[in-house]
């Protein structure tokens, strides 16, 4: 029976993928590891909680000796390491922990996981679940990021995310330890937290307040929906070569203004308003510091060395989430 540790299984995308994981192995004992910190949530849970090969386990990825006796009673095989801070506005306001949780916790992990392995590395793999802000910013009309890119992080949070992959992969060149890293783009769907963007469009749009965008909303970010990023790192971890990055994105890049308005136009159409257009409530606040101009992300490489490509189109997706939004926030 494969057995399978998946980090921050309960924030948006670790729950999306658990329950995507116990669909495709049904046979696999999977146990999630999560602190429940404000971004992780058990009801993102709901349609997994009684099956009997899932057990949730309220801990922290720095504690050693919780991750060891884990490993211990658990005898992994596999790990999906998605637990992070993860907000960008929050690391500028204490960077602490999220050097803390995305430096140290992820070099706990994969060292306990190599100590555990003992270097019998066969049908073994620990899977690292990263960002594309640690590339840095593209101007508008750059080529987008590939895996081989130089990194230039301009936050604390991808810093952080930076040295984790540094981390990682430093443990396949020196020890051989079967690692894959996969960097994904901006992320969407149901269940992400109140704070992010798309959800904060929806909630303020339908409570009737102002819609904050940074600066002029010109910066540029790939959109990809979650259920897609999953199966792409589930193809990588299949399919993918060990010690390899694999970028995850869908060339689905939006303004971010473009992106606001468009999610506001259907609003329009599926929540119409008493009076006047959702758009009307756009206000434009002051920039975020560091604020990278552009991330496009060219996920090539996974698709030609694994035959991954994205399953949802834009249009539907986008429908799907703001349903789901509409409905949390009737």
């Amino acid at each position: 029976m494969r057995s399978i540790l998946v980090t921050g299984g309960a924030g948006f995308i670790g729950s999306h993928f658990i329950r995507i994981l116990l669909e495709k192995y049904s046979d696999a004992k999977v146990i999630n590891l999560d602190k429940l910190t404000y971004a992780g949530k058990l009801e993102n849970l709901e349609s997994v909680k009684n099956n009997k090969n899932y057990t949730f386990v309220k801990g922290d990825i720095c504690d050693e000796a919780l991750v060891k006796k884990l490993f211990q009673e658990n005898n992994f095989d596999t790990i999906f390491h998605f637990a992070a801070e993860s907000h960008v506005d929050n690391s500028i306001l204490g960077p602490k922990v999220f050097i803390e949780t995305n430096v140290l916790g992820t070099f706990n992990l994969v060292h306990q996981a190599k100590e555990f392995w003992k270097s019998d590395f066969a049908g073994k793999k620990f899977m690292h679940v990263s960002t594309d802000e640690v590339y840095g910013y593209l101007n508008e009309h750059d080529p987008m990021f590939v895996e081989e890119t130089p990194y230039e992080p301009s936050s604390p949070y991808s810093a952080s995310k930076a040295g984790a992959d540094h981390i990682v992969l430093s443990y396949f060149r020196t020890f051989k330890m079967p690692v894959v890293v996969t960097n994904c783009s901006n992320n969407y769907g149901p269940h992400q937290d109140n704070e992010k963007l798309i959800p904060t469009v929806i909630r303020k749009a339908l409570a009737g307040e102002p819609i904050p965008v940074y600066g002029k909303g010109l910066n540029i970010r790939d959109w990809l929906f979650v259920d897609d990023h999953c199966y792409g790192i589930l193809s990588a971890y299949e399919n993918g070569r060990t010690g390899e990055k694999y970028n995850i994105g869908t060339n689905n890049e939006w303004k971010n203004i473009d992106l606001v308005k468009e999610i506001c136009r259907i609003l329009d159409s599926v929540k119409p308003k008493n009076s006047g257009k959702y758009a009307d409530q756009i206000t434009f606040v002051q920039d975020r510091l560091g604020h990278d101009l552009r991330y496009g992300i060219d996920s090539s490489k996974l698709m030609n060395e694994t035959g991954w490509k994205p399953k949802n189109s834009f249009a539907d997706s986008m429908a799907f989430t703001i349903d789901y939004y509409l409905k949390k926030y009737k």
